[in-house]
């Protein structure tokens, strides 16, 4: 997981909401394979097929269109699934799949580990209880305090939610409004950072007033550090991803750096969203991977161990914000510091705070070795995958940091809208027992052994072979 380069002329494999309505131009033999390939996945699957038909009427999820192309109607639904445990899942139709999506990163741990279970059922007996303060609550508190750095954290119910609240405290904090986020970041659907160059709303829905203080740049660029120092006092907050997750091969510690240096000349807060990188790469997140102290920080994902959790966790000048700061009994202290709104009905539920307090101390007990297993499965992968695809002249290279992973394509099939043998690759997968959800960022977790990385990389060569066999050259030669 050395520095690397922002990849230049590559494309996420499967990275856009685009559809295709007219039908592709295929040739015989390809149209032949095609209709074959489309009633044997369906004849699999025909009861996630059936409930999808059953629902859509009242069941309106984007999942449902994403990438649709004509040419692919009849196979285009979710998997539906019924259990999960490990590295496996089990569709409605009793198909077994080795799961490389793990719940969007949540599942490091795997499905179900046995020790949060138990946690969640115990708590379970005790009782639903919001309101009073939840009494497992500020252990979690601790545990993140100890583990990233941060001196104080806030809780609340998701990822979104954590980013969204960092840039109100930060905004509180700073006094100024202006936010720095980087060209290929995700930090979630909140109308004020879903934006794109040149401060426009990244969807339809989001009025323009909603982003107008925000400032897409480069990542990675010196100009970027030169335009956030050129901001000066009238900057809030830098939000970064420390590894891009749409672009996992595209981080920089040199980079992370500099932002950590000019956001600490000017006075602005430097936050890094971890929702998807923290406690995966480090037990410290990003923070103690790199040797870099945000002074905010987000957390989600691994951190619930499948339950649904957020955090904001960083400095005190900062997170006091939401609080007015420390204060003591028995003295003539009170609240003094200026602060902002935060609140969540859901925030500390106890099946997600008991949840986190098992995760918490496995990844205090298990140090550092346990995010590094994974991360060496994940390198092994990679490598064999690309050593193949570069052996094959297939046009596809996995990109990876720690246990995120995504096939990346490259030439004509890194086009906004692929050729249609992109889309058939994951679905030749699928069937042959890998899922992958439709946008394609992947995961390895604790639960994944080698055996598992042998099968995966058996049916990726089958698929591509299978493709060929079809009439689908799939292939980086001219």
């Amino acid at each position: 997981m050395s520095e690397t380069p922002k990849p230049a002329g590559r494309g996420s494999l499967y990275s856009s909401l685009v559809t295709k309505s007219e039908p592709d131009v295929l040739t015989g033999r390809q149209q032949i394979f095609l209709d074959k390939f489309i009633s044997r996945y369906n004849s699999r699957r025909m009861k996630s097929k059936q409930w999808m038909k059953r629902y859509r009427p009242v069941f309106s999820d984007w999942v449902n269109v994403v990438g649709y192309r004509q040419s692919l109607k009849e196979i285009r639904y979710p998997i539906v699934c019924r259990r999960s445990s490990g590295s496996k899942i089990w569709d409605i139709d009793g198909n077994e799949y080795i799961d490389i999506a793990m719940g969007y990163g949540i599942s490091f741990l795997g499905h179900n580990p046995e020790f949060v279970i138990s946690a969640v059922e115990r708590q379970l007996k005790e009782g639903l209880q919001l309101g009073p303060q939840f009494e497992l609550t500020g252990e979690v508190a601790e545990l993140i305090c100890e583990l990233t750095g941060a001196e104080r954290a806030v809780f609340s119910n998701t990822g979104t939610e954590a980013v969204v609240a960092s840039l109100r405290i930060a905004r509180a904090a700073t006094g100024r409004y202006k936010v720095v986020l980087f060209e290929g970041s995700y930090h979630g659907h909140s109308d004020g950072i879903m934006v794109k160059k040149p401060n426009l709303p990244l969807a339809a829905g989001t009025p323009p007033g909603m982003v107008e203080d925000m400032v897409m740049l480069d990542y990675g660029s010196d100009e970027a550090v030169d335009t956030i120092r050129s901001m000066g006092d009238k900057l809030a907050a830098v939000l970064v991803e420390p590894c891009q997750t749409k672009k996992p091969g595209s981080h920089s510690e040199t980079f992370l750096r500099k932002l950590r240096q000019v956001t600490t000349e000017i006075g602005a807060a430097l936050i890094f969203d971890e929702i998807v990188s923290g406690f995966r790469v480090h037990p410290g997140g990003a923070q103690g991977y790199f040797g870099i102290q945000a002074d905010i920080a987000t957390y989600g994902k691994t951190l619930g161990g499948g339950m649904p959790i957020g955090i904001i966790a960083g400095k005190a000048q900062f997170i006091d914000a939401v609080d007015m700061g420390m204060w003591n009994y028995g003295d003539d202290s009170l609240p003094r510091k200026k602060t902002t709104i935060f609140a969540g009905t859901f925030c500390k539920h106890p099946l997600s705070v008991a949840a986190a307090l098992e995760a918490l101390r496995y990844f205090k007990k298990k140090g550092t070795a346990l995010q590094e297993q994974v991360n060496r499965l994940t390198s092994d992968f990679a490598n064999r995958m690309n050593e193949y695809f570069k052996e094959n002249h297939v046009p596809v290279e996995v990109k990876y940091f720690s246990s995120l992973f995504k096939f990346e394509s490259y030439g004509k099939y890194a086009l906004l809208l692929q050729p249609i043998e992109t889309d058939l690759l994951f679905y030749l997968m699928m069937e042959k027992g890998v899922y992958t959800w439709e946008m394609h960022n992947s995961f390895f977790s604790t639960a994944h052994t080698d055996a598992d990385i042998d099968r995966v990389i058996q049916i990726v060569k089958e698929s591509v072979e299978e493709l060929r066999e079809g009439g689908f050259s799939f292939s980086s030669e001219k």
